[in-house]
């Protein structure tokens, strides 16, 4: 009788491959098997060594774009390696928790401050997704008014590199209630961008959501 494959056998750097195509159709056949054993496997993973943590976070999150509730119960676990010195890991534990948001709003809101302090000290990556996260949560009943206040709190902030993209994306979420204090927070940052064509994107989501 043949011996099963573990899990970790199957990841990218256990094949000596330097791409992520092993990665990415693990993660497909984990989610056509609905194998909870193997994720239960790939998040106990997060803690072995470095190659290991990048590749197991990559096929989670990758599980996590696809079917969100495959690894929404591991909430807790992901947060944990937050404060990783392993930038890769950091910031595609952040994807994770995005794509579980509105499995877990709860939970992700109660963590939120660490999220954000995390991002704050983060890679471009880790900030860009700490701030969809905090779109998702303004979309979310219970926690929208609050999600939403320290979403204008990083558009304040952003660096002029992000800042287009954060509006653009916060679109779906403006609402009757937070559209004075979204366009009041971007005409506030107009004066910083010196890049025309970044001005003009801004310029653009102020006039789709009018005045």
């Amino acid at each position: 009788m043949e011996k099963e494959i573990s899990i970790i056998e199957k990841l990218a750097s256990s094949l000596k491959r330097r791409d992520e195509v092993p990665n990415q159709e693990l993660a497909q056949e984990i989610v056509l098997s609905k194998n909870k054993k193997a994720i239960k496997e790939l998040v106990e993973n997060l803690s072995s060594k470095k190659t290991i943590q990048n590749d197991c976070i990559k096929v989670l999150y990758e599980i996590g774009m696809q079917e969100p509730r495959m690894i929404a119960d591991y909430v807790h676990e992901f947060v944990k390696q937050l404060n990783t010195k392993n930038n890769r890991l950091q910031w595609g534990i952040m994807i994770a928790l995005n794509t579980i948001s509105k499995e877990r709003p709860e939970e992700i809101y109660d963590v939120l401050p660490h999220i954000l302090n995390v991002a704050d000290k983060g890679s471009v990556i880790t900030k860009d997704h700490a701030v969809n996260i905090l779109i998702k949560l303004s979309s979310v009943e219970g926690y929208a008014d609050n999600a939403f206040t320290l979403l204008i709190e990083q558009l304040l902030k952003s660096p002029e590199n992000q800042l287009p993209a954060y509006p653009e994306k916060t679109i779906p979420v403006v609402n009757g209630k937070n559209k004075k204090l979204f366009v009041k927070t971007l005409n506030t940052r107009l004066a910083d961008i010196e890049v025309d064509t970044k001005r003009k994107r801004i310029e653009r989501v102020i006039k789709k959501i009018g005045q």
